[in-house]
C-alpha cells in the first residue's frame, strides 16, 4: 500500500489515474504552463510519464521504480516530471506515442518519453524494468543516460527533436495532402466490387477458422472488421464472411473475455481462444462490441446475441453508471495487487458454493480441479446451451435456469471481494459511443428501457459537458469539465444525435447534429479542406495538430465525420458536405485497400456509399410503431426520418400524412410508392 509520506503537485487533480501518483517521491506535475515554464528556467528536460488507471503495466512500473526513493531522487533532480491521463489527454499521447513507434518500431503504456524544454520528444519507450532483463534497459539506466546526454550533447539532443518532430508532422500532414478532388459520382466510379472483394479477403486472410476472430494473440475484439464482413455479406450474399463474423461474436460471447457472471467484456485476450483475458474493462469496448452484436442479431435472430446485448448494457448500468447519470470510464485489471484476482475461481470455491449444483456448472463453464489458467480457472463456455442441455438430459429452459440461479450465488459472494477501482471521470466521446449504442440497442431489440436511458445520457451531456450547447468539454467529474472537446468527442456524439432522431423521431436530436457539424467544419478542417485536425483551433498547448485517420481501438473521428456529413446531406439537402465526404473516402482509399483492417470504418462507409444510400421515411398519425419495425430490419445504407405531421426537411416534404403509417423508400429523393406494412418493405430491400 502506498504511503502519504510524500505529495506532489498531482494532489490536485482529479484523474483517479492522476490521482494513483500524488504520493510517489517522485515530482510529478500535471500537463500545463507551470511544469513547462519551470523546465525552460532550469534548463531541464521534460519526463513525460502517460498511462490509464486500467493500465496493469502502468500499476507495475508505479510499484518499481516510481515508488522506489532512489529512483525518484534522480528523476526530480534530472527532469522535470510530468504524468499525463492518456484517457484525459489522448492529443498529446498521440503525438508523444507516434514519436516513440518512429524511435523504437513499437508503443504501448506505459508510455515514457523525453522532451526539450519547448516539449520536443527526443527520446522514450514503454515499460522499464528496475534492473535490466527482458532486453530491456533498466530504468535507472535510462536516467543517467539521458541526463549524460543532455549535459553533454544537448545540442545534438536539440537536432534528434527537431528532426522527430518535423517527421511526426509530415506523416500527419501527408494525409492532409494526399487528396482526390471528387468529381460527379466518383465514388461509384473510383471503386468497384473487386475492391471490395479485395478487403474482404485481406480482412479474411487474418481470419481465426478455429477460434474466432482474426490474427494471434494478443487478440483484440476487432469489432469494426466483424461489422464490416456482416455488411459485406449483406450486400454481396457472401455466406463465409457473414459465418467467420457470427462465429467470432460468439466466441467472444463464449469467452473469458467476456465476463460470465456479471457481463462486461474485458479489452483483449492474451490468448488465442479468448480464454485469458487482460482484465481491464473498457466502456468504449462495451459499447463497441454492443453495436456489432446488434448487427449480429438483426441478421441472424440468434437468441445468443440478444442475451449478450442485454447482458453487455446491463453490466453498464449496474456497473459504470454514476448516480447522478453518465458512466464511467473503466474497472482496474488488479484487484489487490493482483491481476483478474476479483474474477477467477477455484473449484473447491465453487463447489462450496454451489453444493449439488457445483459439479453441473463446472461441466458447463470448463472449471477444472487444477484450474485452466495459472492453477486457477477462469470461466468460459465450450458447448452451446442447447447441446450442453440435451448432453445433460434437461429441458434448454430448465438448464438455463438452474445456470443463472447458480450465477446469481456465484455472484453474491464475488460482490464481497474487494473490487477492481474504478475510473470515475466521465468522458465524452466514449459516453457519446454508448449513446449510439443504447440506441441501436433500442431499435434492434424494441426494448423501451434502452431509448429512455438513450434520452437520460444525452440530457446528461448537454448539462454536464458544456455552457452554450456547442463548446463542449473531454472530461467530467465531480462537477468539473475539463480540457476542451477533440474531434472523437464531437464526431461520436454527432453519431449519436442521428441515431437518437431517428429512434424517436424527435427533430432537436437532428438540429444537434448539424449545429455541431458546422462547428467542426469551422474549427477543425485542415487547411485544404478535405480532413480534419484532432484538435481545434482554440487548442493551444500542442507542438503539432496532429490528423488520425486510422480506425484502431477506436473509430477514427475523421471517418465518423466522413459518415456523418453523409448521412446530414441527405436530412439537409447540403450536396457541399457529400462532396467533402467523397474527398475524404477517396483521400483514405490507398490506406484502406492496403490496410482495411485498420481502415474497416472507413471501409464500411465507402461500401455504402458505393451501394447507394435508401433515404427511408416513414409518416402517419400512428408511425410510432411502423418506425419501430423498419428499425429493427438490418440497412446498414439507411437514412432515416419519421414524423406524424409535414415538417420543413426535404425528405418529409410532399409526403402523405394518415391516420395509419406508411414507408416511402427513396433514392436522391425520388419515392417509389409508399407501403403500409413491412413485409413489403422487407421484399423491396431485398431486391
Amino acid at each position: 500500500m502506498q504511503s502519504n509520506e510524500f505529495t506532489n503537485e498531482l494532489i490536485h487533480e482529479s484523474s483517479p489515474y492522476l490521482q494513483q501518483h500524488a504520493h510517489n517521491p517522485v515530482q510529478w506535475y500535471p500537463w500545463g504552463d507551470k511544469a513547462l515554464q519551470l523546465s525552460k528556467a532550469l534548463d531541464k528536460p521534460i519526463l513525460v510519464s502517460i498511462g490509464y488507471s486500467a493500465c496493469h503495466w502502468c500499476h507495475v512500473m508505479e510499484r518499481e521504480s516510481f515508488e522506489d526513493i532512489q529512483t525518484a531522487a534522480a528523476m526530480n533532480e534530472f527532469f522535470i516530471n510530468i504524468k499525463i491521463d492518456r484517457e484525459e489527454r489522448p492529443d498529446l499521447d498521440n503525438i508523444y506515442m507516434e514519436a516513440v513507434q518512429i524511435l523504437t518500431g513499437s508503443g504501448g503504456w506505459p508510455l515514457n518519453v523525453f522532451l526539450t524544454p519547448e516539449g520536443l520528444p527526443f527520446y522514450g519507450g514503454t515499460y522499464f524494468p528496475p534492473e535490466t532483463k527482458y532486453s530491456r534497459p533498466s530504468w535507472k539506466d535510462v536516467l543517467f543516460f539521458i541526463h549524460d546526454t543532455w549535459i553533454n550533447r544537448k545540442q545534438d539532443v536539440v537536432v534528434q527533436a527537431n528532426k522527430l518532430t518535423t517527421q511526426i508532422n509530415s506523416i500527419s500532414e501527408s494525409f492532409k495532402n494526399n487528396i482526390s478532388i471528387p468529381k460527379e459520382k466518383e465514388i461509384t466510379t473510383s471503386f468497384s466490387d473487386d475492391f471490395f472483394l479485395q478487403l474482404r479477403n485481406k480482412i479474411m486472410d487474418q481470419a481465426d477458422s478455429k477460434f474466432g476472430g482474426f490474427g494471434k494473440a494478443p487478440k483484440f475484439p476487432q469489432s469494426f472488421s466483424v461489422r464490416f464482413l456482416l455488411m459485406y455479406s449483406h450486400f454481396y450474399k457472401d455466406e463465409i464472411a457473414k459465418e467467420h463474423a457470427l462465429f467470432s461474436l460468439t466466441a467472444l460471447l463464449n469467452g473469458g473475455i467476456n465476463d460470465q457472471l456479471e457481463g462486461g467484456f474485458a479489452r483483449y485476450s492474451t490468448d488465442d481462444q479468448w480464454l485469458a483475458p487482460h482484465f481491464e474493462k473498457m466502456l468504449y469496448d462495451n459499447a463497441l462490441i454492443t453495436d456489432a452484436l446488434c448487427d449480429a442479431y438483426k441478421i441472424s435472430g440468434n437468441e445468443i446475441f440478444k442475451k449478450g446485448i442485454e447482458k453487455t448494457l446491463t453490466f453498464c448500468f449496474d456497473v459504470m453508471q454514476n448516480k447522478v447519470g453518465g458512466y464511467y470510464a473503466a474497472l482496474d485489471a488488479d484487484s489487490e495487487g493482483e491481476e483478474g484476482k476479483y474474477y477467477i475461481w477455484q473449484q473447491e470455491e465453487i463447489e462450496s458454493i454451489l453444493q449439488e449444483d457445483a459439479a453441473f456448472f463446472c461441466k458447463y463453464y470448463g472449471v477444472e480441479k487444477k484450474g485452466n489458467w495459472e492453477h486457477t480457472n477462469i470461466l468460459h463456455v465450450k458447448t452451446p446451451l442447447a447441446t450442453f442441455a440435451e448432453q445433460e438430459k434437461l429441458n434448454p429452459d430448465a438448464c438455463k435456469l438452474r445456470l443463472e440461479n447458480a450465477i446469481t450465488k456465484l455472484l453474491e459472494v464475488r460482490n464481497k471481494r474487494i473490487a477492481p477501482e474504478i475510473d470515475d471521470k466521465i468522458i465524452l466521446s466514449w459516453n457519446a459511443l454508448l449513446l449510439h449504442t443504447f440506441c441501436n440497442a433500442a431499435a434492434t431489440l424494441q426494448n423501451k428501457l434502452f431509448m429512455d436511458k438513450a434520452v437520460e445520457l444525452y440530457e446528461f451531456i448537454m448539462n454536464h459537458f458544456t455552457d452554450d450547447g456547442i463548446i463542449f468539454f473531454h472530461t467530467y467529474k465531480k462537477g468539473e469539465k475539463k480540457h476542451l472537446a477533440f474531434l472523437d468527442d464531437y464526431a461520436y456524439l454527432i453519431k449519436a444525435c442521428i441515431a437518437l432522431q431517428e429512434i424517436t423521431g424527435n427533430e432537436k436530436y437532428i438540429e444537434k447534429a448539424k449545429l455541431l457539424s458546422e462547428f467542426v467544419l469551422e474549427n477543425f478542417k485542415t487547411t485544404t479542406g478535405t480532413l480534419f485536425y484532432y484538435t481545434g483551433i482554440n487548442q493551444t498547448d500542442v507542438i503539432i495538430r496532429k490528423i488520425e485517420i486510422y480506425d484502431s481501438a477506436l473509430p477514427s473521428g475523421n471517418s465518423v465525420m466522413a459518415e456523418n456529413l453523409i448521412y446530414l446531406s441527405k436530412i439537409f439537402e447540403k450536396n457541399e458536405w457529400e462532396e467533402l465526404a467523397q474527398s475524404m473516402l477517396l483521400a483514405v482509399k490507398p490506406y484502406t485497400e492496403k490496410y482495411p483492417a485498420t481502415f474497416a470504418v472507413w471501409a464500411s462507409t465507402i461500401l455504402k456509399q458505393y451501394k447507394g444510400l435508401k433515404e427511408i421515411v416513414v409518416t402517419g398519425h400512428d408511425c410510432q410503431q411502423l418506425r419501430a419495425e423498419v428499425l429493427k430490419y438490418y440497412t446498414p445504407n439507411m437514412v432515416f426520418q419519421s414524423s406524424n405531421v409535414e415538417k420543413k426537411y426535404p425528405l418529409l416534404k410532399s409526403k402523405e400524412y394518415k391516420n395509419h403509417g406508411l414507408i416511402y423508400v427513396c433514392e436522391n429523393f425520388s419515392c417509389a410508392e409508399p407501403i403500409d406494412n413491412i413485409k413489403d418493405f422487407e421484399k423491396i430491400m431485398i431486391c
